[in-house]
């Protein structure tokens, strides 16, 4: 796994050149965003080990395999961490795979893998997860939330985007790495999503998959105006910025 210092506050952590989880440097130790891949946890431990601090939180944007394949892992090893999700994604860590009557009612898709660690607690848009805003961003699943840093702006972006093949909202595809467009539950919404992220003005943008991006402002309105093209939408320059 591959560490690299973003910042004072952020580390992010890499495996196989495509997955990343985050370490957010807090006054009390760490914050992990995300647990990637099953396998993952010793090097994650290792990591925050030599970057000189505890992990005392583990926060989650989703429940897909590949962002907490390492869960019950690291929750072994570290009983005393607390674990968060959305309310509404941590239902399908226990297994439940309905939808609500009023969300659309298209396939989910990507890896739910059942795991036994249940969180400590369960987040809502608004909550704080140490330095870090809770930013609702359904639409790669139905409760994917983004992690947004009030002391310099970066913001962790789960799935809501990917920066392999350059800035890309997840509901459109990109042959070098179609996994994130595949894993998709519902394209309108993650669209929608992406215009309220980009009103956040982040100042960098680091995502499950691809490299940080700093000062993304333009790439991220490029990204949504090739996903609203591509459902369809015209005149979507006016609306983001609205």
């Amino acid at each position: 796994m591959k560490t690299q210092q973003i910042s004072a506050n952020l580390a992010q952590l890499t495996r196989l050149k495509m997955v990343n989880c985050y370490l957010v440097r807090e006054a009390d130790g760490f914050t992990l965003i995300d647990t990637g891949m099953s396998g993952s946890a010793d090097a994650i431990l290792k990591a925050a080990q030599q970057l000189g601090a505890p992990i005392v939180r583990i926060a989650l944007t989703h429940p897909h395999s590949d962002h907490v394949g390492s869960l019950d892992a690291l929750h072994a090893a570290l009983p005393n961490a607390e674990v968060s999700i959305s309310a509404r994604d941590a239902r399908f860590l226990a297994g439940d795979m309905r939808l609500d009557a009023d969300e659309p009612q298209d396939k989910l898709r990507g890896g739910f893998p059942q795991v036994t660690t249940r969180p400590d607690r369960l987040l809502a848009a608004g909550d704080r997860v140490g330095s870090l805003e809770v930013v609702a961003a359904p639409g790669h699943t139905p409760g994917h939330v983004a992690f947004f840093d009030t002391r310099d702006g970066t913001l962790i972006a789960g799935d809501a985007f990917y920066t392999i093949g350059g800035v890309t909202v997840t509901s459109v595809m990109r042959w070098r790495f179609p996994l994130p467009y595949m894993a998709t539950w519902s394209k309108p919404r993650a669209l929608q999503s992406a215009r309220v992220l980009r009103a956040l003005n982040p100042t960098r943008l680091a995502i499950g998959h691809g490299k940080v991006i700093d000062q993304p402002a333009g790439a991220i309105d490029a990204a949504i105006r090739e996903a609203a093209g591509k459902l369809g939408e015209v005149g979507d320059g006016a609306r983001q910025r609205a």
